[in-house]
C-alpha cells in the first residue's frame, strides 16, 4: 500500500477515536450539568444514579471505540505502523482543543485497551514525562470578581445574586451577613487588618452529594487566601452552611477520601492550574480526579511515579504495618503511594476469592465515600525495573502473588494492582502520635464508623490496622476484602449468659447459633484493643455504636431511601442553626463534622 493510502487508513482510524472521545465528553458533560437541576430539587436519588452513570461512563465509551475500530480494521488494528499513523492523525485533528490532556488520554486507553500494552509504547502512546510535576497548558478560567472597593456586605449581596437558584434563599440577608463577617474574620486574621482588593469566584459551581459549593479566592496585593462557600438545599430552600478560608479546609473538601464533584468546565486544564494554587500539596493526579477525571488523574499519577523513580534512589519496600492475609503491600520512602497486589492464597481466616476482592474494590470506586473510604486506582501490565525493588519485598511478591507478578530478565511485571495514597495506619498512629492527637482519632474513629454507616457501609473487620490517620488527623479505612453494606447485616444482641451446660457452655465459644450474616455491636469494643483511658472515652461519645439499635435504625433509614447528611468542614465553620425541614415542622439537629 503506498504512503497517501496509509494516510487515509490512518486519518479513517484516528477520526473514529475522536468520535469516541466527543461522545464522551458530551455525555460526561451533559450527566455533570443535570446536578443543578437535581440539587434545586432536592433530588437526591437523582444525584446518586448521575454519580454512577458517569463513573462508568468512560469505560463504555473505549469498549465502544475498540469495537468499532475491530469492525473497520479486522485483525490489522492491531498493526504497530498503523498506530503510528493514527496518532499523529489524531494530534492534527486534537490540535487546539481546551481538553487535549483527556483527549490524548482516551487515545492511550483505546490504545492499551487494543494491545493489553506492558509498560509504555512511546510510539503508539503519548507520553509527558519531564522532572517535575506536569501542569496543564495555561488557559482561561473563567471566573467572577468582586472589588473590594464596596463594603464586604455589598460583595456578598452581589454573589448571592449572581449564583441565585432556580428556588429562592432561605435567608437572604441573614446569610449574606455571615458570610460577610466570616470573610472580615478571615481577612483580618490572615493580613492583621480588615479589607482586600476583591473577591474572585470560579464560574462553574462545584455538586457533589446534598452540596454545592462556590469555590474562590481573596485577593490582596500579591497575597490571597482561598476561599469557599458551602450550601445546601433544606426544605425546597437555599442555605449557605459554611464559609471556608483556609487550604487544609478546602483541601479536605477535595479529599482523595470523598467522591468526586459534578462542575462542568470546558477546558478542565484551567481549573486544575487555578485549584493548584489555591492547594499547592494537592497533587494534579488528585485534582483531576477530584473532578471526576479519574482516568487522566490515573495517567498524571503514573507520570508521576515513573519522575520519581527517575530522579531518586528509592526502592519499592514492604509498608509500615501488620502485613495483610489478602494484599501484598508496599511502598517507597519518599512517595506519599502505597500499592497492593491480590495474594495468590489468603490466610485461613479468610472465606473470600480474588474475585470478592475485585468486586469490593469495584464497589468502593462506585459508591459515596463520604470521606471515609480511601480512592484507588486500578493499573494493569506494569513493568518495572527489578534492582528497584528491595529483596524481601520482592521474594513475598514472586512467591506470594505469583499468579500477577512475573520476573522477565531484569524486569518485573506486574498484571494487576491498585494504588491508594498512604496514610499512617491507626494501631501504630495510636503507639506513636502525641496523647492529644491519639485521643482525637479515636473520637474521630467513632465518627468514621458513623459516616460509614450514613453511606449503608458496615466496615465488616474492625481491626485497627485496616484503617488509617491521614496528615489532616481524619480517620480512614482503606482495606476493603470484608467490606459490606449495612442492609446485609443482621445487627444481633448478644444473648443474656448463662453459665450451665446448655448456655454458654463455659467454653471458649458461645454455643448459641451465630449466622453467616450475623454482627454482634457489643464486640466491637473488645476487637478495637484501645487502652482503658480512651476506651472510656470512646464509649462516652459513641457508646450507642456499641447497641444493635444504632445500626438497626440504620438499615431502616437505608431502606427508606434517605440520603443523610455528611459535611466535609469543620463542625465550627457550619453557622450552627436549625434548618427548616418543609411542611411539618423543623428538622432535628445535624450530626455536625467534627
Amino acid at each position: 500500500m503506498d504512503q497517501p493510502a496509509d494516510a487515509t487508513v490512518a486519518r479513517k482510524g484516528a477520526i473514529l477515536i475522536k468520535w469516541g472521545f466527543e461522545q464522551y465528553r458530551s455525555r460526561f458533560r451533559r450527566s455533570t450539568r443535570r446536578s443543578a437541576s437535581h440539587f434545586e430539587a432536592a433530588d437526591w436519588q437523582g444525584v446518586q444514579r448521575d454519580m454512577v452513570e458517569r463513573l462508568t461512563l468512560y469505560s463504555d465509551v473505549v469498549l465502544r471505540v475498540v469495537r468499532a475500530l475491530e469492525a473497520v480494521f479486522g485483525e490489522s488494528r492491531r498493526d504497530d505502523a498503523l498506530w503510528g499513523g493514527m496518532k499523529g492523525e489524531y494530534s492534527r485533528l486534537m490540535e487546539g482543543h481546551g481538553d487535549l490532556e483527556l483527549a490524548e488520554t482516551f487515545f492511550n486507553s483505546v490504545t492499551r485497551k487494543v494491545f493489553t500494552t506492558v509498560g509504555v509504547k512511546e510510539t503508539r502512546e503519548f507520553v509527558h514525562f519531564g522532572k517535575d510535576e506536569w501542569l496543564p497548558p495555561a488557559s482561561p478560567v473563567p471566573v467572577r470578581t468582586y472589588p473590594g472597593a464596596l463594603s464586604t456586605a455589598s460583595v456578598v449581596h452581589q454573589l448571592l445574586d449572581d449564583y441565585a437558584f432556580g428556588v429562592p434563599y432561605g435567608d437572604y440577608e441573614g446569610d449574606a451577613a455571615l458570610v460577610a463577617r466570616d470573610v472580615d474574620a478571615a481577612v483580618t486574621a490572615a493580613w492583621g487588618a480588615p479589607g482586600f482588593d476583591f473577591i474572585e469566584t470560579l464560574d462553574p459551581v462545584f455538586y457533589r452529594g446534598k452540596g454545592a459549593y462556590l469555590v474562590g479566592r481573596l485577593v490582596r496585593g500579591p497575597g490571597f487566601i482561598p476561599f469557599a462557600v458551602a450550601l445546601l438545599n433544606r426544605g425546597g430552600r437555599v442555605w449557605v452552611d459554611a464559609v471556608l478560608c483556609e487550604e487544609d479546609e478546602i483541601s479536605v473538601v477535595f479529599s482523595f477520601t470523598r467522591s468526586y464533584f459534578h462542575v462542568d468546565v470546558e477546558s478542565p486544564g484551567g481549573m486544575i492550574r487555578y485549584l493548584k494554587r489555591l492547594m499547592p500539596r494537592k497533587p494534579v493526579a488528585e485534582l483531576y480526579i477530584s473532578l471526576g477525571y479519574n482516568k487522566h488523574g490515573k495517567t498524571e499519577l503514573y507520570r508521576n511515579l515513573l519522575r520519581h523513580l527517575e530522579s531518586s534512589g528509592d526502592r519499592f519496600e514492604t509498608a509500615r504495618g501488620d502485613k495483610g492475609m489478602v494484599m501484598v503491600v508496599f511502598t517507597m520512602p519518599g512517595y506519599d503511594v502505597v500499592f497492593k497486589v491480590i495474594r495468590d492464597r489468603f490466610g485461613p481466616a479468610k472465606t473470600v476469592t480474588r474475585e470478592d476482592v475485585r468486586s469490593k474494590y469495584q464497589f468502593v470506586f462506585e459508591h459515596d465515600r463520604a470521606g471515609r473510604l480511601v480512592d484507588v486506582q486500578e493499573y494493569e501490565h506494569l513493568e518495572f525495573a527489578r534492582d528497584r525493588f528491595a529483596p524481601d519485598i520482592l521474594d513475598e511478591l514472586l512467591t506470594e502473588a505469583s499468579e500477577l507478578v512475573r520476573a522477565e530478565g531484569d524486569r518485573i511485571v506486574i498484571r494487576h494492582l491498585y494504588t491508594e495514597r498512604r496514610v499512617t495506619p491507626m494501631n501504630l498512629f495510636l503507639r506513636e502520635a502525641p496523647q492529644e492527637e491519639v485521643e482525637a482519632a479515636v473520637l474521630d474513629f467513632g465518627e468514621a464508623l458513623r459516616d460509614l454507616a450514613a453511606t449503608n457501609i458496615f466496615p465488616g473487620d474492625l481491626l485497627l490496622k485496616n484503617f488509617g490517620v491521614t496528615r489532616h488527623g481524619r480517620v480512614v479505612f482503606y482495606d476493603y476484602d470484608e467490606l459490606c453494606a449495612v442492609t446485609d447485616c443482621d445487627f444481633r444482641a448478644l444473648p443474656e449468659r448463662d453459665d450451665d451446660e446448655d448456655g454458654w457452655g463455659g467454653g471458649s465459644e458461645p454455643s448459641y447459633y451465630v449466622g453467616p450474616r450475623d454482627v454482634f455491636p457489643e464486640e466491637f469494643i473488645t476487637f478495637l484493643g484501645f487502652p482503658r483511658s480512651l476506651r472510656e472515652r470512646f464509649v462516652e461519645h459513641h457508646g450507642d455504636l456499641l447497641t444493635p439499635e444504632f445500626w438497626n435504625g440504620m438499615k431502616a433509614r437505608h431502606a427508606a431511601r434517605e440520603v443523610l447528611d455528611i459535611y466535609p468542614y469543620p463542625a465550627a465553620r457550619r453557622l450552627h442553626r436549625t434548618r427548616p425541614a418543609g411542611e411539618g415542622g423543623e428538622a432535628p439537629a445535624l450530626r455536625e463534622w467534627r
